[in-house]
């Protein structure tokens, strides 16, 4: 977390660590894993890091060589991939087929950590009778 000066708080008697921009794009990752599914633009992730768009996108680019611009398409994604990779991503997944080929997770575990999480046939409204 970063540090918060405090009102009347001298910069002698109290230090202030320095944290790196790229701490602040942690939470930008963070953002776009949990909502993966949804369509993020710039101005949410550049919110979710607390920095502006122009900060967001320099500071993006420094990280990780691309701009957050960049992967709004296919062929962008496939070109950065590429570039990142050294092959195409279904040349990739050619190579390095998911790990359930490997794992082979036994039915039974399956089914006890495969169930839905929240219910949808209210099995948790139900009081219990006596």
């Amino acid at each position: 977390m970063e540090p918060i000066a405090r009102a009347g708080a001298s910069h002698d008697t109290e230090a202030m660590d320095f944290v790196p921009p790229a701490r602040h794009l942690l939470r930008a990752r963070d953002l776009a894993d949990a909502r993966y599914v949804d369509p993020l633009d710039v101005d949410e992730l550049a919110g979710a890091a607390g920095l502006s768009r122009a900060h967001f996108s320099r500071e993006f680019r420094r990280a990780f060589g691309e701009s957050p611009h960049g992967l709004r398409s296919v062929g962008s994604f496939t070109t950065s991939f590429t570039r990142t990779y050294g092959r195409s991503p279904t040349a990739y997944r050619a190579e390095f087929p998911p790990a359930s080929e490997y794992a082979l997770i036994p039915t039974c575990v399956l089914r006890a950590y495969g169930r839905p999480q929240h219910r949808t046939f209210r099995e948790d409204s139900r009081s219990v009778r006596a």
